[in-house]
């Protein structure tokens, strides 16, 4: 039987708003800023034999993509082994071993089998960044860890909830073994909610079409997906394409690691061969094998959004040369910026790599960060410890019809910081600025966007603060002419004396007592095309608007100011007229 046009969209729109409303009551639900505020989390139909993705929520975190399909592949060969106990309805397990299809410890995800008719449809699975999962320091982003025990609680394929009921043994071991457990209950419970949501949607969807037409509309749906992802390949020139990023450090020594990568297209697949990408380290810049290949994923997605989010538009992605580097990842390996940071540095090198060939597509590279920070201690007005966790924006790449955006979210995900007043009610804590960051947008044709900048203080008690964030050593990449984005900058201060950590960005167990503050300036994106291309007028805006100075503007487009003498005098003619209004 073959299915009409109009059915086999109704169906996959249904599949998506089924994800949806997964996204949007894990977030409604949860306890922790991070999740609630920051949608720091993910939702998915997986199938049942393989694990292959079928939906995914629009809104979830494009990196979970791939390492939650690997995940729910992984949990289901434990299960056919023998190692992982079979499932029975309502059953929810829970994982976060990264090395078996995750990311970092933090991600926690929950994987439901869905039954019809006593027999497994397909899979249910979710994951959320909790704000603590133990380890060494608070919030599990510890800089300069040398095995995943110092990172956290490490919990492999378990069934945390038991034909619909939770198992309170297995829960008492995590909240023994994690920080402010008490307040874990509420992202648990949101979790599974969301779990629970999708199983009444998805019947609702198989009883109005029958499960054999669903499951005929999946199947085709994923082959379509591929063929998609091919004829998009196809605008790709035949040939190799080679880029390298860097990572500032693994937060141990204070040396870059190297991503080096050849993208060569063949036919209708591509080939991305990191042969030649630095060793394994010994900090906590390793990335597991399922982020390193969903960062692939996501930045071909970035390339080329219309293709359905679907397993069938990974078949022409290939993988290679990861082996023996520090982007596979194997036990007892530190990842804790995995998925955060070197996550982005891969999707960088995707980006540099394809620009030439696909230049209208193809962005300058973002910041590229998310900022990780996290902040624990003591509230003695509330008589009660807390975890904080700080991601934040940057600019985005300029490209070849318009500039950057400004303070975007990540590369990695659609999670966005949380306001500023939802963090000072949670937390202790008092932000003193929170603005754009001027002068960080790599100069071009287009420029990229412009960086974020804050700086907190920290109101009572006492806490240890903690950072595993990049690009400080290296602006993110300008393309075809363009010039880099600013690089990322913390600053500490204690006792009103500053200092900047040893690895520029990365630092653990800061302690600060009430006063102390912390202060972080964003990358801007990188810049697209030749500076001295870029509109005058558009330069002039920039200036007239403070976001750079006019020696700053000189500096960066210096043709608009040298090839006309009277370019400086206009400029301050058109700033002082514009003052006057």
């Amino acid at each position: 039987m073959s299915l009409d046009p109009i059915t086999m969209s109704v169906i996959q729109a249904g599949l998506q708003q089924i994800c949806d409303e997964m996204d949007m009551t894990f977030s409604r639900a949860a306890f922790s800023p991070v999740i609630a505020e920051a949608n720091d989390r993910s939702d998915g139909i997986y199938a049942a034999d393989d694990g292959s993705l079928i939906a995914q929520g629009a809104g979830g975190l494009p990196v979970f993509v791939g390492t939650m399909q690997y995940s729910t592949k992984t949990l289901i060969e434990m299960i056919n082994e023998g190692t992982v106990a079979a499932p029975q309805p309502d059953d929810i397990y829970i994982v976060n071993d990264p090395y078996l299809g995750g990311t970092h410890l933090m991600d926690v995800r929950f994987a439901s089998p869905f039954y019809r008719n006593g027999e497994i449809f397909c899979w249910l699975s979710n994951t959320g960044h909790w704000p603590d999962t133990g380890g060494s320091v608070p919030g599990g982003f510890s800089a300069s860890a040398t095995s995943v025990e110092q990172e956290g609680l490490r919990m492999p394929p378990v069934r945390l909830f038991k034909q619909g009921v939770m198992d309170t043994e297995i829960y008492a071991i995590i909240c023994s073994n994690i920080r402010v457990a008490d307040q874990r209950i509420g992202d648990v419970k949101a979790q599974a909610a969301a779990l629970l949501v999708g199983e009444d949607r998805l019947n609702a969807l198989l009883d109005r079409y029958g499960d054999a037409t669903v499951a005929q509309a999946i199947a085709e749906l994923r082959r379509r997906a591929a063929q998609q992802m091919r004829k998009s390949i196809g605008e790709i020139p035949q040939g190799s394409y080679s880029a390298n990023a860097w990572v500032d450090s693994d937060g141990v020594v204070n040396e870059p690691l190297e991503i080096a990568l050849k993208v060569t297209r063949k036919g209708d697949d591509l080939t991305f061969d990191f042969t030649g990408s630095s060793a394994p380290c010994l900090g906590p810049m390793n990335s597991v094998r399922a982020t390193t290949l969903s960062s692939v994923y996501l930045a071909m997605r970035h390339i080329f959004p219309d293709v359905p989010i679907s397993a069938g538009a990974f078949d022409p992605l290939h993988i290679t040369g990861i082996k023996g580097t520090f982007l596979d990842a194997e036990y007892p390996r530190p990842v804790s910026g995995c998925a955060a940071e070197v996550s982005q540095r891969i999707a960088e090198a995707v980006f540099a790599a394809l620009v030439s060939a696909l230049p209208d597509r193809v962005t300058a590279a973002p910041a590229g960060t998310s900022g990780n920070f996290a902040l624990g201690g003591y509230d003695p007005e509330r008589d009660r410890d807390f975890v904080m966790y700080q991601l934040s924006g940057g600019g985005y790449g300029g490209n070849s019809d318009h500039d950057g955006l400004s303070n975007g979210c990540s590369t990695i995900g659609i999670s966005k910081a949380p306001p500023v007043e939802i963090m000072e009610q949670a937390f202790p804590v008092l932000y003193h600025r929170y603005a754009l960051r001027e002068n960080s947008a790599g100069a071009g044709k287009h420029r990229g966007g412009f960086g974020l900048e804050y700086e907190l203080e920290l109101r009572r008690g006492s806490a240890r603060a903690s950072f595993v964030m990049d690009h400080g050593r290296f602006g993110p990449q300008g393309a075809l002419g363009g010039s880099d984005g600013a690089v990322n900058e913390v600053t500490v201060w204690q006792n009103d004396i500053s200092y900047q950590p040893e690895h520029l960005s990365k630092e653990q167990d800061v302690p600060l007592k009430a006063g102390d503050r912390v202060h972080v300036s964003t990358p801007g994106g990188g810049g697209y095309g030749d500076p001295f291309a870029r509109d005058p007028e558009l330069v002039l805006q920039d200036v007239a608007l403070g976001r750079y100075s006019l020696e700053q503007a000189s500096n960066s487009f210096a043709v608009v100011f040298t090839q006309d003498p009277l370019a400086v005098d206009h400029a301050k003619t058109q700033l002082n007229r514009d003052a006057r209004k």
